[in-house]
C-alpha cells in the first residue's frame, strides 16, 4: 500500500509482517499458524489478506528452523534480538520490513483487509497506530502499524528489559483506532479472535462457518 509521506508528498510504501514468534509447539508440536481454519492454513489466510490490502507480500518473522519452508515465496527472517517475546518480533518487523509496517500475529485468522488499510493510513500522522479492543490490554499491539520512529523506542525498551508490547508507547506518537472505528470495519470479537489452544481452533472453525453463512 502507498501512503502520503516523506518529502514533497512522496508516496511511501507500507509493508506487512506476519509474526510467528518462536517454535509455537502447541497442537502436538505443529506451529499453530499452520493449522487450518475453514480448510485453509491461518498463515495462508494472512498472506492473502496482507498482500491484497498492502499490495505486496508480507515479511514472515519466525524463529523455527524450518520456517523458510512454510511459505518459500515469502522473505523469512528470525528475530534480530532473540528471546525477547512479542516485542522482539515487532522490533524485527520494523527493522527488517523495512518500516513502516503493519504487523499481525499469525494466530489471528480473521484479520480483515479494511482493518489493515485503516492501520496503515494511520501512520500518516503517527509513529504507531493501534486498534482498541475489549482484550486485557485494551488495545491489540499484535495487530497494529509501526513507523520508523518506533525502532529506537522499542530498542530502548528491549535493552531496559521492558518486554511489554505497549511499553514503548510513551516515547512515540501513538494513534488509536477506536473501538467504534473498528466496529465500522468489522466485528471486533471476530477480527481479533486468536487461536491459542485446540479449543480455540475448534471455535475458530465454528466462527468461520457462521461468518461464511451470514449475509
Amino acid at each position: 500500500m502507498k501512503r502520503e509521506g516523506g518529502k514533497a508528498g512522496q508516496r511511501v510504501s507500507v509493508a506487512g509482517a506476519i509474526l510467528a514468534g518462536g517454535g509455537a509447539t502447541r497442537f502436538g508440536g505443529k506451529p499453530k499458524g499452520l493449522e487450518q481454519v475453514g480448510g485453509e492454513r491461518i498463515l495462508d489466510r494472512l498472506v492473502t489478506v496482507l498482500t491484497s490490502a498492502l499490495g505486496q507480500p508480507p515479511l514472515l518473522v519466525a524463529n523455527a528452523p524450518d520456517a523458510g519452508d512454510w511459505r518459500p515465496d515469502l522473505r523469512t527472517v528470525s528475530d534480530v534480538r532473540p528471546g525477547l517475546g512479542s516485542l522482539g518480533g515487532i522490533y524485527t518487523a520494523v527493522a527488517e520490513a523495512p518500516a513502516p509496517v503493519v504487523c499481525v500475529a499469525w494466530d489471528m485468522p480473521f484479520v480483515s483487509e479494511s482493518l489493515i488499510r485503516a492501520l496503515a493510513i494511520g501512520l500518516d500522522q503517527h509513529d504507531a497506530m493501534v486498534p482498541q479492543s475489549s482484550g486485557r490490554r485494551g488495545v491489540e499491539p499484535l495487530c497494529a502499524a509501526y513507523g520508523p520512529g518506533c525502532r529506537d523506542a522499542i530498542a530502548h525498551s528491549l535493552t531496559a528489559g521492558d518486554l511489554r508490547a505497549i511499553g514503548f508507547h510513551e516515547r512515540v506518537r501513538v494513534g488509536i483506532l477506536t473501538l467504534a472505528q473498528v466496529r465500522a470495519l468489522a466485528d471486533p470479537d471476530f477480527v481479533f479472535f486468536n487461536v491459542n489452544t485446540a479449543d480455540d481452533l475448534a471455535r475458530a472453525d465454528q466462527l468461520w462457518r457462521q461468518h461464511a453463512s451470514s449475509p
